[in-house]
């Protein structure tokens, strides 16, 4: 009978162990791409965003607003400021409101925008918990900024041809409970360089709150670059007919340089409000925003008031055909957010599917339907449609 030899046996144990560790080593691959795409670590991007992020077509500088994206409990729209190929400030000039929704936006909003320049131009972000219609409206409206950004289409955007030039452009003039309020600004490279009150509420207090409130409203206005500005204390009514007649002046911006670049003219002093973006195209197309030449473009119907309160409606044309509908302003307050937030998606759909403004009134909404109507029907006008 032969003598065991335990150290032989473990000697032997050990060489097998590190052999199968080496073998298992020879199998392994270096990397995992699939694995970490399916655990959501690499985000899909845009054709767009890969050549920007591998050194290809790389952003121009300048603002860009994306597209209104509409949620199931309202509107969203992101614009966007590029320098340098980068992100530097991102907001949202359309958002959900009314009811609980403040609380939401007022959480989500302020994140999503610190994520939009975190992530900078592969719109690459993660939706806020308890705000997931909104995070992905935001996405949505983000990544059509980015797409502008990059085809350089935008307010400011500067590529071979240089910055755009100053204009001057005024709002439509909204009427409030104390009287109408009506707004002027100048725009230089994409920067709102100055802004001012044509038309402000006067007589009695009106005066002493107007005299108060409206300086302070246009240096918010030019500190801010946007809309979106904050309400002056004891000024409220002052403070939303500002706002909304900003807005109409910003949007009217993208059509008003190009006339400056096309030598025709700015909008004057007069304070009538300036061109709409239709009669205010170049003979070879406008800037995003504008009309174009082959029957294209983006028009802002008028401001129509109904008992619950204002509607207006934008539409973009492609080849003569509506390719996109939405409210710049709904009924807004108490069980008008339900009411519009029901009804407006379907009024956009309704103006897409028919192409004209025989558009049928959403049950539950006739006010805001007939408004829609009349506001879609005068963008239609001004597209010569």
């Amino acid at each position: 009978m032969k003598k065991s030899h335990p150290f032989r046996r473990v000697m032997l144990a050990s060489a097998a162990t590190v052999s199968g560790i080496v073998l298992l080593l020879t199998l392994k691959p270096s990397s995992d791409p699939g694995g970490a795409q399916a655990a959501g670590a690499l985000p899909q991007q845009t054709a767009a965003a890969q050549e920007s992020a591998q050194g290809g077509a790389a952003a121009k500088d300048g603002t860009f607003t994306g597209d209104t994206v509409d949620t199931q409990y309202g509107p969203v729209q992101v614009r966007v400021t590029v320098s340098g190929g980068k992100i530097t400030k991102a907001e949202a000039l359309q958002q959900p409101k009314g009811g609980q929704s403040d609380q939401i936006s007022g959480n989500a909003i302020p994140k999503l925008n610190k994520e939009a320049v975190t992530a900078g131009l592969n719109g690459s972000i993660d939706a806020i918990s308890g705000a997931s219609y909104t995070s992905a409206g935001y996405g949505k409206s983000l990544q059509s900024a980015l797409d502008k950004a990059s085809a350089g289409t935008g307010t400011g955007a500067t590529g071979g041809g240089g910055a755009a030039k100053a204009a001057t452009v005024t709002g439509d003039a909204v009427d409030t409970q104390y009287g109408p309020v009506q707004v002027r600004i100048t725009v230089s490279g994409g920067k709102i360089t100055k802004a001012e009150a044509v038309k402000a509420p006067t007589g009695g207090q009106s005066t002493t709150i107007s005299g108060n409130a409206v300086p302070k409203l246009n240096q918010e206005a030019v500190a801010a670059g946007t809309a979106n500005i904050d309400a002056i204390s004891g000024a409220s009514y002052t403070s939303a007919g500002y706002k909304k007649s900003l807005q109409s002046a910003l949007d009217k911006v993208p059509a008003a340089e190009s006339d400056k670049g096309t030598g025709a003219g700015a909008a004057s002093a007069d304070p009538k409000p300036s061109p709409t973006p239709s009669s205010a195209a170049g003979s070879g197309g406008a800037a995003a925003g504008g009309a174009t030449s082959n029957g294209g473009g983006t028009y802002t119907g008028s401001v129509v008031q109904t008992e619950y309160g204002p509607v207006q409606v934008r539409v973009t044309l492609t080849k003569g055909r509506i390719t996109s509908a939405s409210a710049v302003q709904a009924p807004t307050g108490g069980r008008s957010d339900q009411v519009s937030a029901n009804a407006i998606p379907k009024l956009n759909q309704e103006a897409v599917t028919a192409g004209d403004g025989d558009i049928d009134a959403v049950s539950g909404a006739s006010y805001t339907s007939a408004g829609y109507k009349k506001s879609l029907q005068s963008a239609l006008d001004q597209a010569g449609g």
